[in-house]
């Protein structure tokens, strides 16, 4: 695996684009969260298909589908930006957070269960935590079967994160967000009171919110217990998909939350809230969710080209 592009700051985030022996290019990503030192966090968002089918609205990584990663491309992400840190293999980070929500829904590629399988044992980071992003689609019902199977068997109470995201509590618009048949809310709500057990983290409800899109809690309280279930509201990233389908977001990302109406409102129906705003030198180093950097490359200049870590075959 060669890492061909890459750009960013390594106190902030840094966004790469990998290419294969077979030819075929992705992007992975890490970034820090300000002001916690790398010690205290580190998170890894890493792709795992060759773009995407789902076509969602706003993000970029649907403009083609060249099909599935396997365990090992999925895992050689993980490892080169390890190794970029951490020469040893050995990530000291209180918490390490790697996210399978780059380019691609992992539920769409059963190798995302083989590489949880292995991943305790292939590396040395006690701080370990994956987190599994997904707007749940049809069809699907083995992948997740078998996601719950590997977190109650290799994974401690509190240290496995589950993300579907929703983005809308309108289920015709939501459709439109997400052009693909997936789960309803009720099937959602019944896999996700199954998967949260007692020492586990909530269950996350994402909303990346565009102008027009509703989030109403009364909808929510009908499918979605707040003792299973968390509610994550962001911003809508500026993504070229996002600007070609007019879509602006309905958070201001300078907002600090506190006196965010949307907010409150899910705060008063009972749910914890998360306001997730990240950094805005983010937007334009290209790390934020569903922005693809070969897009970037495409528009602007000064992107370090053409470098290679090695990707060791098991980790120590």
């Amino acid at each position: 695996m060669k890492v061909i592009a890459s750009s960013g700051r390594d106190d902030l985030a840094r966004v790469y684009i990998v290419e294969f022996e077979n030819g075929l290019q992705v992007e992975c990503a890490e970034s820090l969260q300000p002001p916690l030192p790398l010690e205290s966090k580190w998170v890894m968002l890493v792709s795992t298909l060759f773009g995407c089918p789902v076509r969602c609205t706003m993000c970029d990584a649907g403009s083609e589908y060249h099909g599935k990663l396997s365990a090992s491309q999925i895992t050689d992400q993980i490892e080169m930006m390890v190794h970029r840190r951490f020469p040893s293999g050995r990530v000291p980070s209180k918490q390490f957070k790697v996210q399978f929500a780059r380019m691609g829904e992992p539920a769409l590629n059963p190798s995302v269960i083989d590489v949880l399988r292995d991943l305790p044992r292939r590396i040395d980071a006690p701080g370990f935590m994956p987190s599994v992003s997904t707007v749940a689609p049809e069809g699907t019902d083995e992948f997740f079967k078998d996601l719950l199977s590997v977190k109650r068997t290799l994974y401690s109470r509190g240290n496995f994160q589950l993300q579907f995201s929703l983005h809308t509590t309108d289920t015709v618009l939501r459709r439109q967000i997400v052009p693909a048949n997936t789960w309803t809310m009720s099937k959602i709500a019944a896999y996700g009171n199954e998967f949260h057990e007692q020492g586990d983290r909530k269950v996350t409800l994402n909303f990346a919110l565009a102008k027009g899109s509703p989030l109403e809690p009364e909808i929510l309280l009908r499918h979605f217990d707040p003792e299973h279930f968390l509610v994550k509201i962001t911003p809508l990233n500026p993504t070229y998909r996002a600007m070609e389908n007019n879509l602006t977001s309905q958070i201001d990302p300078s907002s600090t939350g506190t006196e965010n109406e949307i907010v409150a409102r899910v705060r008063n129906a009972g749910y914890q809230v998360i306001l997730s705003i990240g950094e805005q030198e983010e937007n334009r180093i290209g790390s934020n969710c569903g922005q693809y950097l070969k897009a970037h490359i495409n528009s602007e200049a000064g992107i370090s080209q053409g470098y290679t870590y090695p990707v060791r075959e098991t980790v120590e």
